[in-house]
């Protein structure tokens, strides 16, 4: 047996013992992501045993609600589920995101840091804020970066500023919240 076959045996195992379900194909479905972090370490082992961890999941059971923690996104992926897997998507984004903007990086509204799901989830999140810029009304702003993420065309220069503006304004004070505590644990 694979060392890698041994790894998802072992997800199969803990997850089915404790989800309602005996069966994998069921079990899955008990499962939804309750929270995520960052391990700068990398000191963190998975449930399957996979070492060196960067992004840890905690699932929780839907049904009984029991919890798994540490899981990596490579395990998640193993459930097939395509929520799961664009909610982690998400969630690893949003830290390359931040550290991006931490070293100052130059950011552009690419498919390198954002997608539409992404911008989506800043703005259901809170991440555009209200200001005279915007009418105090967000979702200006989250139409706008939309509209300029799906423009076929170069930004003009006023476009490339607004743009920073909300990147810089916005997203990455929302950024800085919401992940602050996400990293704290590992530092």
């Amino acid at each position: 047996m694979s060392e890698s076959s041994s790894y998802y045996n072992r997800l199969i195992e803990t997850v089915i013992e404790l989800s309602v379900a005996k069966d994998w194909k069921s079990a899955v479905e008990e499962w939804s992501i309750h929270d995520f972090a960052e391990d700068d370490t990398l000191i963190e082992s998975c449930i399957c045993g996979k070492e060196n961890l960067r992004y840890l999941f905690t699932i929780r059971n839907d049904l009984n609600g029991k919890t798994l923690f540490p899981i990596g996104s490579s395990c998640i992926k193993k459930f097939e589920r395509n929520d799961l897997d664009e909610e982690v998507k998400i969630k690893e984004q949003l830290f390359k995101l931040l550290h991006a903007i931490e070293n100052n990086q130059f950011l552009t509204l690419s498919a390198e840091f954002f997608s539409k799901k992404m911008l989506h989830y800043l703005f259901e999140e809170g991440a555009f804020k209200r200001n005279k810029y915007n009418n105090f009304n967000p979702e200006l702003d989250y139409k706008f970066m939309l509209k300029m993420f799906n423009k076929k065309s170069e930004l003009s220069s006023r476009e490339e500023k607004k743009v920073a503006a909300i990147i810089l304004g916005s997203i990455k004070p929302f950024l800085k919240k919401l992940l602050e505590d996400k990293r704290r644990r590992y530092e």
